[in-house]
């Protein structure tokens, strides 16, 4: 793992607040996100919280969002 990694994964999140989409639903199936320093964010599934999150920087989240946006994910 290259720096940047490596200090996004060495956050405790033991304490965040997650949350979800507005436009998610009464079945629980969508992802909850938490801000991290520096612009980056973690990821995890709702429906199993325990499970280590992802972790992306600043950069990847908005590479992330814009395909979201654009159609192209």
């Amino acid at each position: 793992m290259n720096g940047t990694k490596a200090e996004l994964y060495s956050y405790d999140l033991s304490a965040a607040t997650w949350r979800k989409s507005s436009a998610s639903g009464a079945e629980n199936n969508c992802v909850e996100i938490t801000d991290l320093p520096g612009g980056g964010v973690a990821v995890r599934d709702s429906k199993n919280p325990a499970h280590h999150p992802l972790r992306f920087d600043a950069a990847e989240w908005a590479a992330f969002r814009q395909g979201v946006l654009t159609g192209e994910l």
